[in-house]
């Protein structure tokens, strides 16, 4: 039945080799991190990474540095980002339980391999969901209801590979709200320049994503799953050019928004940072072969890299 049921660890076929989870964590939770991906961080990374966008360039505009607010912020948002991705995994596991089961790379997830049940599955999404609620009542109230706000996004996502040729667009809603929510934690109110790094990183989703989803193309068109892998296909690199452009110019305009009356240096730092990001970007197209998908998970992978680059940037022009 699949990789899962071949090997006594009960390993997911598409985890890192010799992950922490498979190595060091208790037997019993095993099943319910790898239901959370939690051998698989790249997710909680790409989940993250937005939160620190809008949480170091709000600092860096209000030009009062990294202090404990920014601090406790920063490592709410880890926290908050490494269980609510776990959540939303859960869900996505929930839903797509027979859909798993029918791809290769996926029917050795815990639901369609055995190793959980739906029930257990359903209390472990509670469990996650609610410890991630607890920190985010620690931030303040525009910022709580913008975190409730973002379940929809969670919710929709499993399904819309189901109706819609762009399911990685509904991917990029969820996955980049951070941006929104912390740029609202730190300055007390949404503005401008978080709204155009929210829809930076959603373009960058569609890039990523759809670099991912070229592992499954072949399966996802036997099982009538659409995908923008699937929409683009030949076309994949036109797209990408496109969505690195864009991701470029929305999260540069973002930065001009908030520093544009800043020092000219951290105004400099964070552009410097925008355009880093682009270059890996770059670097990972020149590097892009469809038909591998062992190339396609290492780029996909390779993200984590792409979206430190600008976080790292807007904390250097905050304390600039």
């Amino acid at each position: 039945m699949g990789e899962a049921q071949e090997t006594p660890e009960g390993q997911v076929a598409d985890a890192v080799r010799g992950n922490w989870v498979d190595r060091l964590a208790p037997a019993p939770t095993r099943p319910y991190l790898r239901l959370s991906r939690a051998d698989r961080p790249i997710g909680t990374w790409l989940l993250l990474l937005p939160c620190w966008w809008g949480l170091f360039l709000a600092a860096a505009a209000g030009g009062g540095g990294i202090g404990l607010q920014e601090l406790w912020l920063a490592v709410g948002c880890a926290i908050g980002a490494f269980l609510m991705r776990g959540a939303g995994c859960t869900w996505n596991d929930i839903t797509d339980r027979d859909i798993d089961a029918a791809v290769t790379r996926t029917r050795s997830r815990p639901i369609p391999s055995g190793q959980v049940t739906l029930r257990q599955a359903l209390a472990w999404l509670v469990v996650q969901s609610l410890i991630a609620f607890v920190i985010l009542l620690t931030f303040n109230l525009d910022a709580i209801l913008l975190g409730i706000a973002s379940l929809a996004t969670v919710a929709v996502y499993p399904f819309a590979k189901r109706f819609t040729w762009w399911p990685q667009v509904f991917l990029g809603l969820a996955f980049n709200w951070g941006a929104l929510l912390l740029w609202t934690a730190q300055t007390g109110s949404l503005g401008w320049p978080a709204v155009f790094l929210y829809l930076g990183g959603i373009s960058w989703t569609l890039f990523y994503d759809t670099i991912y989803a070229h592992q499954d193309r072949e399966d996802d068109a036997l099982i009538g799953v659409k995908s923008t892998a699937r929409l683009f296909a030949g076309n994949t690199a036109t797209w990408l050019r496109g969505f690195l452009v864009a991701t470029v110019v929305l999260i540069g305009l973002a930065v001009l928004l908030a520093l544009g009356q800043a020092s000219v240096l951290a105004l400099v730092v964070a552009l410097a940072g925008v355009w880093g990001m682009g270059w890996h970007m770059l670097w990972q197209m020149q590097r892009l072969d469809i038909d591998d998908p062992g190339v396609c998970l290492r780029l996909f992978r390779s993200n984590r890299d792409a979206g430190l680059v600008p976080a790292l940037f807007f904390a250097v022009a905050a304390l600039v």
